[in-house]
């Protein structure tokens, strides 16, 4: 992956431990002061292919090895290329929060992928010197977990998505983000985060940015991985350690845009990363009631098991 040369008339951003520049606002993100520090991606609209020569694809996607066309229909056009530039253009009378939702998530998504980045949909807060992440579908409380113990004490270092290396010990760490929350109005009302809520995510959502009262800016060694479930009848509250072979199933079926990771062929680069987070974190099951006011029970189990697996000293 190459450098791209700062040019003066854009933004820089901190995206996954990532310069970015950007010709448009990206809401979230961490903004640099420095607009003319050296860049690991761009964002830029430009003129775009109709199609990419020699590319397997479907409906609305093209790829190649080095480039990925997509198509989010109404909405925006995105040429991800070499793991450092991203090329857009607007549908027709697309609100430019939407384009760049879609710019800062799938597409920044894709770019990590072809960048090799262990991807996790997850979000993460810094316990003593570590990241611990938080992984589950769309709707399983990522964001709200994580923005309650935000406001509990802990610094933010992810939202929506980690980006994770793995060194040569096998021994994983995550890229600081530090990006705002993505929280719907429910959430920031229940958690008392109105006067740090910010821009709308989308147009027509109730769903907004709100700003952390700390995140960190440093990479973190990977604590621990808990997937959130729902309590059910037939599912016991609290956290379990599921064995190595389902820990790694776990880790991989939440992968960011898992059907991307089949595309590019990265199954066992997934599968290779998933036994070392078993092996040098850990991989738990966080089971637990759903409702806001069970919100300080669940920090107190987190809290007590990062006592158990060292990630907080007694007196914390």
């Amino acid at each position: 992956m190459t450098k791209i040369n700062a040019v003066p008339d854009t933004s820089r951003y901190s995206i996954s431990g990532l310069t970015v520049a950007a010709d448009l606002e990206i809401p979230g993100a961490v903004a640099l002061t420095d607009v003319w520090q050296t860049a690991d991606v761009t964002i830029a609209s430009g003129a775009l292919p109709d199609r990419l020569d020699g590319a397997t694809g479907g409906p609305n996607w093209q790829m190649t090895k080095t480039a990925f066309l997509i198509v989010v229909p109404g909405i925006i056009r995105m040429l991800v290329s070499n793991g450092a530039d991203i090329r857009y253009a607007l549908i027709g009378d697309t609100a430019i929060e939407d384009a760049v939702a879609f710019l800062s998530g799938t597409g920044f998504g894709i770019l990590l992928h072809q960048r090799e980045r262990i991807l996790l949909h997850a979000s993460a807060v810094r316990v003593g010197n570590r990241a611990v992440l938080f992984c589950g579908a769309s709707g399983a409380g990522k964001s709200t977990l994580a923005g309650a113990l935000v406001t509990a004490g802990y610094d933010l270092v992810s939202d929506d998505f980690c980006a994770i290396s793995i060194d040569a010990k096998g021994v994983s760490h995550v890229a600081p983000d530090g990006r705002q929350l993505k929280l719907w109005r429910n959430a920031i009302d229940r958690l008392a985060l109105e006067e740090r809520r910010r821009a709308p995510v989308r147009s027509m959502l109730e769903k907004f940015y709100v700003e952390p009262r700390a995140a960190t800016a440093c990479p973190l060694q990977l604590g621990a991985v808990y997937m959130l479930r729902e309590q059910r009848a037939t599912l016991a509250p609290g956290i379990a350690r599921p064995s190595i072979v389902d820990g790694t199933l776990m880790v991989r079926g939440n992968a960011y845009r898992p059907a991307i990771v089949r595309r590019m062929a990265q199954q066992k680069l997934y599968f290779d990363a998933s036994a070392s987070i078993c092996q040098h974190a850990g991989i738990y099951t966080l089971t637990r009631p759903m409702a806001f006011h069970d919100l300080p029970v669940t920090i107190d189990w987190l809290e007590a098991h990062w006592r158990d697996i060292g990630l907080l000293t007694r007196a914390a």
